[in-house]
């Protein structure tokens, strides 16, 4: 019961940050206030790192006991995968638009309309993984010491990151049919699967 109040506030947090992204409310924007339509995507972006500093300070003002902790060889190597999982969320980002992602976009161009206009691109990491961020930062989630805060939030992050994703295939396959179709068919979304990837003479006919 101690740690109800970060999972309602986890709850709280995923169902606004995903009602925000939806369609139907940047089209609500884009008609209400068409002039703040090119802001949109940054002023999200901003409002969900400021919206997540009250899960942070839950997360270490009521930790919880200690649930398990990596020590000797398991703690090398639960940093190490860490590590390199930080390092292929480098490596990923040229695999997205960040200019898009970041809302700068949409304030060079003066764009009309709050919908973002992503490309469909399918890097190295893509080919083995639908959404390659969310598999390194459930990586990087789950590898550390955990106590009951930490755990409440790394289930809650791989729910959100499980259901998010479904969610966020919805706009895609809306925005590019049958291509994102046949791409979610052969790559997995969220975990590697040695059967199952793209080659790289392949990834051409989804473009």
């Amino acid at each position: 019961m101690d740690q109800l109040p970060l999972a309602l506030a986890w709850c709280a947090y995923a169902l606004l940050h995903s009602l925000l992204a939806g369609l139907a409310v940047k089209a609500a924007v884009t008609r209400r206030w068409p002039g703040f339509a090119p802001w949109y995507r940054l002023s999200y972006n901003v409002f969900a790192g400021v919206a997540a500093l009250p899960l942070v300070w839950l997360l270490y003002a009521i930790p919880g006991d200690s649930l398990w902790a990596w020590h000797g060889v398991w703690a090398w190597l639960a940093n190490g995968l860490a590590a390199a999982a930080v390092a292929s969320l480098l490596i990923a980002s040229p695999g997205y638009d960040m200019d898009e992602f970041l809302g700068l976009r949409q304030l060079r161009g003066g764009r009309e309309g709050a919908v973002d206009h992503d490309s469909f691109r399918i890097s190295t990491l893509h080919r083995f993984v639908r959404h390659p961020w969310y598999s390194f930062s459930l990586v990087i989630v789950w590898t550390r010491d955990m106590n009951e805060a930490m755990l409440v939030s790394a289930i809650a992050i791989t729910a959100y990151f499980v259901i998010g994703s479904r969610y966020e295939e919805r706009k895609l396959i809306a925005a590019y049919g049958d291509t994102y179709r046949r791409y979610r068919q052969r790559v997995p979304a969220l975990v590697p699967l040695p059967w199952k990837y793209l080659r790289r003479d392949e990834t051409d006919g989804f473009r």
